[in-house]
């Protein structure tokens, strides 16, 4: 198992560590908003075109061999800027590295489901949640520590060392899990399983939770310089944020193996958190901030182990592949998709408004979930 937590805390240190350095005042950095907004979008462009397709080339050949492809593609993706030291191959570059994402990361979820009986999914997806979470919070840290000491290239040298390291890492301590084999299926049977309610409800929370997430990073450091913090301050909120995710997931994920939680009855509450969260941040000051990074962070570190545990057991093993790219594409819609919408109410009145807006989006699944839950037991009735 430790070689694909690496895996997930390699794709998340990649997305982030490079994201938040790429501008700044340095000679290297990139000066154009422009060019900036197109570096950022076609690392998550790629993957939520590719990781679907990934997942199900997982399933048909085995998750094994994918992940260590995609861990090999990263490394040359990043060693090529590290290389070539140029603008042109920097978004060759940056291209590269989120199609080898879209590949090494549902293949590691789907191997955490194979290698673990479905009574161990919440631990394990859990333990990988944690460690991804790490890299999320350690990438703009570290990241900025070496580009200062040495710029891009050295923050892409250290990522393809990386990427090259844990793809040695699986090659010997994974374990070679043979594809199973699988009924044909049609595209309308792929469409009637997305539809199903099973897959679409861990999905739906889990890209709330993510667009949660996303607006936390992006905009409480806003209301923060609103309310006269500073970047300490802030960037210690936005610790809190990702600290209280990577402290609540694995715990999360014993719970619900041990029988302490459902997995619908966490993804309710981790909404919920969600949502006060983002109500929270539409107080003024430190205390709003910090409020909100809390409660953020801790309905994501709900969501996530669960949603995907839940995703795990509904699935044929056979499609395991398949389900977890949807379910991350699916992520990656809701971490695209807040930040726009929070922006987007944020522009024609303020950012207290699109929180709220947010807020109320995130709420609206525990409404419909009771609603659901009530009517199915008075037709049980009835019956």
């Amino acid at each position: 198992m430790w070689p694909l937590y690496a895996a997930g805390f390699t794709t998340a240190f990649g997305a982030h560590g490079i994201a938040a350095n790429l501008g700044g005042d340095r000679e290297d950095a990139v000066t154009s908003l422009l060019v900036l907004g197109g570096l950022l979008a076609l690392y998550d462009g790629a993957e939520v075109l590719l990781k679907p397709v990934f997942g199900t080339i997982a399933d048909r050949i085995g998750a094994r061999p994918v992940l260590l492809g995609g861990l090999v593609a990263f490394a040359v993706a990043s060693a090529l800027y590290a290389l070539a030291d140029s603008p042109g191959w920097l978004w060759a570059a940056r291209l590269g590295q989120g199609a080898a994402a879209s590949a090494f990361s549902p293949a590691a979820s789907a191997l955490v489901a194979r290698l673990n009986p479905a009574a161990k999914h919440g631990r394990a997806f859990g333990s990988y949640g944690f460690y991804k979470s790490i890299g999320y919070t350690l990438g703009p840290l570290l990241g900025g520590v070496l580009v200062w000491a040495g710029g891009l290239r050295l923050l892409f040298t250290v990522l393809a060392v990386l990427g090259a390291s844990v793809a040695v890492w699986a090659l010997v301590a994974v374990p070679v899990v043979p594809p199973l084999p699988r009924a044909r299926q049609t595209v309308v049977d792929l469409a009637r399983r997305l539809a199903d309610p099973v897959f679409l409800v861990p999905t739906a929370a889990l890209a709330g939770a993510t667009a949660a997430l996303s607006v936390g990073v992006g905009f409480l450091p806003v209301s923060g310089a609103v309310a006269g913090l500073g970047t300490v301050a802030t960037g210690a909120a936005v610790s809190v944020l990702a600290a209280c995710a990577a402290v609540v997931q694995p715990r999360a994920g014993r719970a619900l193996d041990a029988g302490r939680i459902t997995a619908r009855g966490g993804l309710v509450v981790g909404l919920l958190l969600a949502a006060a969260g983002l109500a929270c941040a539409m107080l003024p000051g430190l205390t709003g901030v910090l409020l909100a990074a809390a409660l953020i962070g801790a309905g994501t570190g709900l969501i996530t182990p669960l949603g995907f545990a839940a995703l795990a057991s509904a699935t044929p093993p056979e499609r395991l592949g398949q389900t977890m790219g949807a379910a991350e594409l699916g992520r990656e819609l809701g971490d695209a998709g807040g930040p726009l919408l929070v922006a987007g109410v944020a522009a024609a009145a303020t950012l207290a408004y699109g929180y709220g807006t947010l807020a109320l989006l995130l709420a609206c699944g525990p409404a419909v979930a009771v609603v659901v839950g009530v009517r199915r037991r008075a037709g049980a009735g009835r019956g």
